[in-house]
This record gives structure tokens, sequence and C-alpha cells, in this order.
């Protein structure tokens, strides 16, 4: 099973809890653990409120998310004016803005930005799921027995799933 969710948004602070909303309930219906529903949330909150305060002159943008097997993939697309994702620097401490991007690179286990000058931007975050016990995700997004061709149980939680990956490095 694949799950897809996309949606054409109004460049408005109103639009981010309405795609939080239904990526949450989504992730909830099949099962992802809550640390890793937080984490994507927020990721996306940020990614969506960049497009808000600098997608200029864009009126609207987009939020297409897929979730399959063990990842979630968002991508926000707007079609302002681009940005150069490489010439940021850090905010200073005392600054009250500025820390979206450490946040989304903090939170995803991949994360690429693409700028299309004067067609806008592409924010793509990627996050492993990581489900409850005997959520419905297990058997729809997964593949056998949860396993997946390298061997590891991609439904372990994050530190036995670790120690999985480095056993079989090894």
């Amino acid at each position: 099973m694949e799950a897809t969710i996309t949606l054409r948004l109004p460049r408005d602070a109103a639009s981010v809890p309405v795609i939080r909303q239904l990526l949450d309930a989504a992730l909830r219906a099949l099962g992802v653990e809550p640390q890793v529903r937080e984490d994507i949330l927020l990721m996306l909150s940020e990614a969506c409120s960049n497009v808000i305060q600098h997608a200029i002159p864009s009126d609207d943008y987009m939020v297409s998310t897929e979730l399959f097997s063990d990842r979630c993939v968002i991508k926000v697309i707007d079609t302002g004016e681009g940005f150069d994702f490489s010439g940021t620097r850090a905010p200073s401490p005392t600054s009250e803005h500025g820390r979206g991007l450490l946040i989304m690179r903090a939170l995803a286990d991949d994360i690429r930005f693409t700028s299309r000058p004067e067609r806008g931007s592409v924010v793509c975050l990627e996050k492993n799921l990581r489900f409850v016990q005997d959520a419905p995700g297990l058997s729809l997004l997964l593949d056998e027995e949860h396993v997946r061709h390298d061997g590891v149980d991609r439904s372990l939680p994050g530190d036995a799933r670790r120690e999985q990956e480095h056993a079989r490095a090894r």
C-alpha cells in the first residue's frame, strides 16, 4: 500500500493546521509512533511556515506527502522567486527567528532543497516510520514480516533497529 496526500493551499498561516491535521490523522490511523508523528508534523510546519513568510510573489503552495514502506516523504513546493539554500547561516543565539531550517535538518532522516530561480523552491523531507505494536501500518505499508531486502526489521524501535543494522554491516 502507498498513501498519498496532495493539497494546493493558499499562502496563508491558516493553511498550516489543515495539512498538519490531515497528515496526523493518516499517521495516527496507520499506528505511527507518537514521537515520529510529532517530528513529522514539526518539520511540515516549519517548511510550510517558510513558504508563507518567504515565497513572494506566490499566492499558493503545494504539499505532497507519500507514505510507503517505512518512509514518509514530504515535498513542500512553492512558486515564488526561489531561494539559495546554500547561503543560509545559523541564527544568533538571541534571535527569535531563523531556526526553521535547523529544526528540519535535525528532525529529518533526509532533507533536500531545490531552488528553481523565478519558479520557486522545493523542500523534500524524509522520515523513517516506526509503528506501535499491532499497528495497521505494519501490514499495510511494510514488506513481508516487516523485513526489507537488507534483513532489517523496520518495525523495531530506533535503538533496536540501529543495532540490527550495525550487526548486518559487520
